[in-house]
């Protein structure tokens, strides 16, 4: 239904050119799949202490500090070099691990499972505002001097930011979550080693994944280099893509390349919930008589 609805929006603006409908088209692609992963988990996740309040708290009040916290922190610490979206995943899944923090603080008892799903709220609201602000980046386009306003641009962005949501902020945070609450103790979360570990180990992945386009150009480079571009790539340069094998090489480079960085991020979760108790253990109750 948000998908058709997105793309009803989409043919009336580029129909009309009525610029009143731009928030439109953003707001609806942007949180179209975020929300659906949210409402999917609401529907189909049973725990007795995750309410529909906490999980949209979550979403939105986590969302907005992860934002907030990771745009404060990026503006900075944050430097160009070659270990630059390295520092894009450290600060991205601290912003959201602190926002998570906040988020569940009040809860009197922590799950793996609870933290799974919340932390993918977190994920998921932080996703939404993100794609939002790069489809507003991408529906301005310059063109020489001149600015013009691309609705091509911004659905493209959207779309693809759209497919790749599954595998990127949620999947990421949730992992964050599940090992954040299974580290609690009684009712209170507590800084381990585990999470520590979990923390650097999704940065990680949230690294490769932000940097795999260039990656993958390298990889192209290297395995259709002729001798312009074993020059360049002696010089410490990079050539884009040019000629058919080298783009082939490239596309399948970075499709693989995000789609190894996902399996291995769906594996770790899905180990992390499959371990864990269905529901947390209730508060075991004195049976003899008062």
């Amino acid at each position: 239904m948000g998908l058709g609805l997105w793309l009803a929006s989409v043919l009336v603006t580029g129909f009309t050119g009525n610029l009143n409908m731009v928030p439109t088209v953003v707001l609806l692609g942007s949180f179209l799949v975020p929300v659906t992963a949210v409402v999917w988990y609401l529907d189909h996740y049973q725990s007795l202490e995750l309410t529909p309040r906490i999980v949209l708290y979550a979403f939105i009040l986590g969302g907005v500090i992860g934002v907030l916290a990771a745009s404060l922190l990026e503006s900075l610490l944050l430097v160009d070099g070659p270990l630059v979206y390295l520092s894009v995943g450290l600060i991205e899944e601290f912003a959201k691990l602190l926002a998570l923090v906040l988020v569940a603080w009040p809860m009197g008892r922590y799950g793996v499972r609870d933290g799974i799903v919340l932390g993918a709220a977190v994920g998921f609201g932080f996703a939404a505002l993100e794609s939002s602000g790069y489809a507003l980046n991408a529906l301005i386009v310059r063109q020489g001097p001149s600015v013009v306003l691309s609705l091509t641009s911004l659905v493209f962005t959207e779309l693809l930011r759209g497919i790749l949501a599954p595998v990127g902020h949620g999947l990421w945070t949730g992992i964050l979550g599940g090992v954040l609450f299974g580290a609690a103790r009684g009712a209170r979360l507590h800084l381990s080693r585990g999470l520590i570990l979990a923390y650097l180990g999704v940065a990680l992945l949230h690294a490769l994944y932000d940097s795999m386009r260039g990656i993958a150009a390298f990889l192209a480079a290297l395995v259709t280099a002729g001798r312009v571009l074993t020059v360049e790539l002696a010089q410490g340069r990079m050539m884009r893509p040019s000629g058919q094998s080298q783009v082939v090489t490239f596309v399948s480079a970075e499709i693989a390349g995000l789609a190894l960085v996902s399996v291995v991020g769906f594996v770790w979760l899905s180990r992390i919930w499959r371990r864990a108790p269905a529901v947390p253990a209730p508060v075991s109750a004195d049976p003899r008589p008062g």
